[in-house]
Protein backbone atom coordinates (compact mmCIF):
# COMPACT_ATOMS: atom_id res chain seq x y z
CA UNK A 1 0.00 0.00 0.00
CA UNK A 2 1.25 3.07 -0.77
CA UNK A 3 1.60 5.79 2.16
CA UNK A 4 2.03 9.66 1.57
CA UNK A 5 4.89 10.23 3.98
CA UNK A 6 6.16 13.62 4.82
CA UNK A 7 10.73 13.17 5.05
CA UNK A 8 11.24 11.70 8.26
CA UNK A 9 13.58 14.21 9.43
CA UNK A 10 11.03 17.01 9.08
CA UNK A 11 8.61 14.76 10.90
CA UNK A 12 11.36 14.39 13.97
CA UNK A 13 12.47 17.95 13.73
CA UNK A 14 8.46 19.07 13.96
CA UNK A 15 7.82 16.82 16.58
CA UNK A 16 10.74 17.46 18.89
CA UNK A 17 10.04 21.15 18.34
CA UNK A 18 6.76 20.76 19.26
CA UNK A 19 7.24 18.68 22.58
CA UNK A 20 9.54 21.91 23.88
CA UNK A 21 7.75 24.27 22.34
CA UNK A 22 11.15 25.49 21.10
CA UNK A 23 13.51 25.20 17.86
CA UNK A 24 16.59 25.89 20.00
CA UNK A 25 15.58 23.52 22.53
CA UNK A 26 14.83 20.77 19.24
CA UNK A 27 17.68 21.80 17.90
CA UNK A 28 19.47 20.63 20.79
CA UNK A 29 17.96 17.47 21.64
CA UNK A 30 18.98 16.28 17.67
CA UNK A 31 21.88 17.51 17.63
CA UNK A 32 21.58 20.26 14.95
CA UNK A 33 21.42 23.65 14.58
CA UNK A 34 18.46 25.92 14.80
CA UNK A 35 18.69 26.65 11.28
CA UNK A 36 18.05 22.91 10.48
CA UNK A 37 15.00 22.65 12.71
CA UNK A 38 13.44 25.89 11.01
CA UNK A 39 14.40 24.57 7.40
CA UNK A 40 12.38 21.11 7.88
CA UNK A 41 9.83 23.01 9.89
CA UNK A 42 9.04 25.83 7.21
CA UNK A 43 9.08 23.37 4.61
CA UNK A 44 6.89 20.50 6.14
CA UNK A 45 4.47 23.64 6.39
CA UNK A 46 4.83 24.48 2.84
CA UNK A 47 4.74 20.17 2.18
CA UNK A 48 1.30 20.10 4.11
CA UNK A 49 -0.34 23.86 3.08
CA UNK A 50 -0.61 24.42 7.10
CA UNK A 51 0.62 26.49 9.44
CA UNK A 52 2.29 24.60 12.10
CA UNK A 53 3.61 27.20 14.55
CA UNK A 54 2.65 30.54 15.15
CA UNK A 55 5.50 33.24 16.02
CA UNK A 56 5.14 35.08 19.39
CA UNK A 57 6.80 37.63 20.83
CA UNK A 58 9.20 35.57 22.42
CA UNK A 59 9.58 31.98 20.57
CA UNK A 60 6.65 30.03 18.88
CA UNK A 61 3.70 28.27 19.82
CA UNK A 62 2.19 25.31 18.61
CA UNK A 63 -0.94 26.70 16.45
CA UNK A 64 -4.39 24.35 16.35
CA UNK A 65 -3.90 22.51 13.45
CA UNK A 66 -0.35 21.86 14.77
CA UNK A 67 -1.11 20.61 18.23
CA UNK A 68 -3.71 17.99 16.55
CA UNK A 69 -1.04 16.89 13.88
CA UNK A 70 1.66 16.53 17.49
CA UNK A 71 -0.91 14.45 19.35
CA UNK A 72 -0.87 12.04 16.25
CA UNK A 73 2.80 12.10 15.09
CA UNK A 74 4.83 11.24 18.79
CA UNK A 75 2.87 8.29 19.19
CA UNK A 76 4.04 6.89 15.60
CA UNK A 77 7.60 7.89 16.49
CA UNK A 78 7.22 6.31 19.76
CA UNK A 79 5.45 3.27 18.07
CA UNK A 80 8.39 3.13 15.49
CA UNK A 81 11.22 3.83 17.83
CA UNK A 82 10.07 0.93 20.00
CA UNK A 83 9.84 -1.34 17.19
CA UNK A 84 13.76 -0.22 16.05
CA UNK A 85 15.06 -1.01 19.88
CA UNK A 86 12.94 -4.11 19.84
CA UNK A 87 14.85 -6.00 17.21
CA UNK A 88 18.07 -5.33 19.15
CA UNK A 89 19.53 -7.84 21.55
CA UNK A 90 20.54 -5.69 24.40
CA UNK A 91 19.53 -2.45 25.74
CA UNK A 92 21.65 0.26 25.21
CA UNK A 93 22.42 4.25 25.04
CA UNK A 94 21.98 7.30 28.05
CA UNK A 95 19.22 7.11 30.52
CA UNK A 96 19.05 10.43 31.81
CA UNK A 97 17.97 10.42 35.85
CA UNK A 98 17.27 13.48 37.67
CA UNK A 99 16.83 12.48 41.83
CA UNK A 100 16.43 14.79 44.96
CA UNK A 101 19.97 14.89 46.57
CA UNK A 102 18.97 12.81 49.75
CA UNK A 103 17.46 9.53 47.88
CA UNK A 104 20.24 10.19 44.96
CA UNK A 105 23.22 10.33 47.31
CA UNK A 106 22.34 7.74 49.86
CA UNK A 107 19.83 5.25 48.03
CA UNK A 108 20.66 5.18 44.24
CA UNK A 109 24.48 5.62 43.76
CA UNK A 110 25.25 2.80 46.23
CA UNK A 111 23.15 0.74 43.89
CA UNK A 112 24.09 2.06 40.64
CA UNK A 113 27.34 -0.14 40.54
CA UNK A 114 24.93 -3.63 40.71
CA UNK A 115 22.87 -2.27 37.62
CA UNK A 116 26.01 -0.94 35.34
CA UNK A 117 27.43 -4.85 36.11
CA UNK A 118 24.00 -6.49 34.90
CA UNK A 119 23.75 -3.74 31.97
CA UNK A 120 26.98 -2.10 31.22
CA UNK A 121 25.53 -0.93 27.53
CA UNK A 122 23.32 1.70 29.79
CA UNK A 123 25.09 4.33 30.76
CA UNK A 124 23.31 6.13 33.84
CA UNK A 125 23.46 9.87 33.89
CA UNK A 126 22.26 10.21 37.22
CA UNK A 127 21.64 14.55 38.34
CA UNK A 128 20.66 15.46 42.35
CA UNK A 129 18.46 18.37 42.07
CA UNK A 130 15.31 19.98 44.31
CA UNK A 131 14.16 21.42 41.01
CA UNK A 132 11.65 18.92 39.04
CA UNK A 133 13.08 17.99 35.49
CA UNK A 134 10.80 18.62 33.06
CA UNK A 135 10.22 15.21 31.68
CA UNK A 136 7.96 16.34 29.49
CA UNK A 137 10.05 18.14 27.55
CA UNK A 138 12.93 14.99 28.01
CA UNK A 139 14.83 17.70 30.31
CA UNK A 140 15.77 13.81 31.93
CA UNK A 141 14.36 10.86 30.87
CA UNK A 142 13.25 9.74 34.40
CA UNK A 143 12.91 11.53 37.93
CA UNK A 144 12.19 10.76 41.29
CA UNK A 145 10.72 12.86 43.71
CA UNK A 146 9.04 13.01 47.00
CA UNK A 147 5.47 13.32 46.88
CA UNK A 148 4.03 14.37 50.59
CA UNK A 149 0.80 13.08 51.75
CA UNK A 150 -2.10 13.95 49.12
CA UNK A 151 0.51 14.91 46.19
CA UNK A 152 0.40 13.37 43.54
CA UNK A 153 2.21 13.81 40.04
CA UNK A 154 1.20 12.81 36.67
CA UNK A 155 2.25 9.22 35.19
CA UNK A 156 4.08 8.11 38.26
CA UNK A 157 4.22 5.34 40.50
CA UNK A 158 5.31 4.53 43.85
CA UNK A 159 9.04 3.71 44.33
CA UNK A 160 8.99 3.72 48.21
CA UNK A 161 6.62 5.06 51.46
CA UNK A 162 9.17 3.89 54.15
CA UNK A 163 8.36 4.48 57.50
CA UNK A 164 10.00 7.62 59.59
CA UNK A 165 11.85 6.63 62.56
CA UNK A 166 14.54 9.01 64.79
CA UNK A 167 18.17 7.31 64.18
CA UNK A 168 21.16 8.49 66.04
CA UNK A 169 25.13 7.59 65.96
CA UNK A 170 26.01 4.58 68.36
CA UNK A 171 28.91 7.16 69.92
CA UNK A 172 25.98 9.27 71.01
CA UNK A 173 22.82 7.13 72.06
CA UNK A 174 23.92 3.00 72.06
CA UNK A 175 20.43 1.82 73.07
CA UNK A 176 16.35 2.43 72.57
CA UNK A 177 14.94 5.54 74.06
CA UNK A 178 11.92 6.30 75.52
CA UNK A 179 10.06 9.68 74.21
CA UNK A 180 10.94 11.28 76.90
CA UNK A 181 14.61 10.25 77.25
CA UNK A 182 14.75 11.56 73.88
CA UNK A 183 14.41 15.49 74.94
CA UNK A 184 17.68 14.95 76.66
CA UNK A 185 19.61 14.86 73.10
CA UNK A 186 19.22 17.47 70.39
CA UNK A 187 16.82 16.86 67.63
CA UNK A 188 17.83 17.28 64.02
CA UNK A 189 15.73 19.09 61.33
CA UNK A 190 16.30 19.25 58.04
CA UNK A 191 15.05 22.21 55.70
CA UNK A 192 11.63 19.71 54.79
CA UNK A 193 10.57 18.61 57.83
CA UNK A 194 8.31 19.43 60.28
CA UNK A 195 7.57 15.89 61.86
CA UNK A 196 9.29 15.60 65.25
CA UNK A 197 6.24 16.88 66.96
CA UNK A 198 3.66 14.36 64.53
CA UNK A 199 6.40 11.81 65.96
CA UNK A 200 6.05 12.80 69.47
CA UNK A 201 2.27 12.83 69.15
CA UNK A 202 2.58 9.14 68.49
CA UNK A 203 4.58 8.13 71.22
CA UNK A 204 2.71 10.17 73.42
CA UNK A 205 4.39 10.47 77.67
CA UNK A 206 5.75 13.73 76.14
CA UNK A 207 3.73 17.13 76.57
CA UNK A 208 3.99 18.91 72.82
CA UNK A 209 5.21 22.46 74.62
CA UNK A 210 8.13 20.41 76.15
CA UNK A 211 9.33 19.59 72.31
CA UNK A 212 12.08 22.48 71.27
CA UNK A 213 11.70 24.96 68.75
CA UNK A 214 13.57 24.35 65.88
CA UNK A 215 15.60 27.77 65.00
CA UNK A 216 17.86 26.48 62.35
CA UNK A 217 18.03 23.28 59.57
CA UNK A 218 20.20 22.04 57.27
CA UNK A 219 19.64 20.47 53.97
CA UNK A 220 18.14 16.62 54.42
CA UNK A 221 22.12 15.36 52.60
CA UNK A 222 23.85 17.84 55.63
CA UNK A 223 21.20 16.14 58.32
CA UNK A 224 22.59 12.68 58.17
CA UNK A 225 25.85 13.70 57.95
CA UNK A 226 25.31 15.63 61.42
CA UNK A 227 23.69 12.60 62.92
CA UNK A 228 26.39 9.97 61.85
CA UNK A 229 28.61 12.67 63.65
CA UNK A 230 26.94 12.06 66.52
CA UNK A 231 25.50 15.69 66.29
CA UNK A 232 21.73 14.65 67.52
CA UNK A 233 18.73 12.01 66.61
CA UNK A 234 17.74 12.39 63.21
CA UNK A 235 13.97 11.89 62.15
CA UNK A 236 14.27 10.23 58.43
CA UNK A 237 12.77 7.62 56.45
CA UNK A 238 14.09 4.26 56.79
CA UNK A 239 14.98 3.12 52.81
CA UNK A 240 17.61 6.44 52.94
CA UNK A 241 19.86 5.58 55.77
CA UNK A 242 19.65 2.06 54.89
CA UNK A 243 23.30 1.92 54.22
CA UNK A 244 24.30 3.69 57.23
CA UNK A 245 22.86 1.14 59.51
CA UNK A 246 23.73 -1.54 57.58
CA UNK A 247 27.44 -0.01 58.45
CA UNK A 248 26.97 0.63 61.75
CA UNK A 249 27.35 4.27 61.46
CA UNK A 250 23.39 4.83 62.84
CA UNK A 251 20.81 3.27 65.11
CA UNK A 252 17.20 3.06 65.24
CA UNK A 253 16.25 4.66 68.44
CA UNK A 254 12.52 3.74 68.68
CA UNK A 255 10.29 1.49 66.70
CA UNK A 256 7.78 4.28 66.84
CA UNK A 257 7.40 5.37 63.21
CA UNK A 258 4.98 6.65 60.84
CA UNK A 259 4.54 7.03 56.98
CA UNK A 260 4.67 10.76 55.68
CA UNK A 261 4.26 10.94 52.02
CA UNK A 262 6.71 8.61 49.66
CA UNK A 263 9.23 8.52 46.69
CA UNK A 264 7.94 8.20 43.29
CA UNK A 265 9.05 7.59 39.86
CA UNK A 266 8.37 10.22 37.30
CA UNK A 267 8.05 9.93 33.69
CA UNK A 268 6.65 12.00 30.70
CA UNK A 269 4.29 9.72 28.81
CA UNK A 270 6.79 8.99 25.49
CA UNK A 271 9.31 7.79 27.93
CA UNK A 272 9.32 4.18 28.16
CA UNK A 273 9.83 4.16 24.05
CA UNK A 274 13.21 3.37 25.16
CA UNK A 275 14.56 -0.04 25.89
CA UNK A 276 17.15 1.31 28.03
CA UNK A 277 14.94 3.74 29.55
CA UNK A 278 11.93 0.57 30.42
CA UNK A 279 15.37 -1.73 31.56
CA UNK A 280 16.37 0.82 34.51
CA UNK A 281 12.26 1.01 35.46
CA UNK A 282 12.05 -2.24 35.89
CA UNK A 283 15.30 -2.85 37.99
CA UNK A 284 14.26 0.27 39.96
CA UNK A 285 11.04 -1.05 41.16
CA UNK A 286 12.21 -4.09 41.53
CA UNK A 287 15.16 -2.90 43.86
CA UNK A 288 12.88 -0.93 46.04
CA UNK A 289 10.20 -3.56 46.48
CA UNK A 290 11.34 -3.63 49.97
CA UNK A 291 10.47 -0.31 50.68
CA UNK A 292 6.73 -0.10 50.02
CA UNK A 293 4.29 -0.37 52.58
CA UNK A 294 2.31 -3.33 50.92
CA UNK A 295 5.77 -5.17 51.74
CA UNK A 296 7.01 -3.90 54.44
CA UNK A 297 3.84 -3.62 56.81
Amino acid sequence: MFRKLPPLNAIRAFEAAGRHQSFSKAAEELGVSHSSISRHVRGLEDRLNVQLFRDLPRGIALSQDGAAYLAQVSPALDAIAIATEGLAETPQGTVTVNAEPLFATKWLVPRLGSFGADHPEIDIRLEASRHLADVARYEADLAIRFVPPGGQYPDSELISDAKLHPYAAPVLISKALSAREMLRYPLLRDRTSDSWNTWFAQAGGVDLADVPEFTWRMSSVLAVEAAVAGQGILLVSDEVVAGEVAAGRLLRVSDIGFREGGYYLVRSEGAFRRKAVRVFRDWLIAESAVWRSRVDG
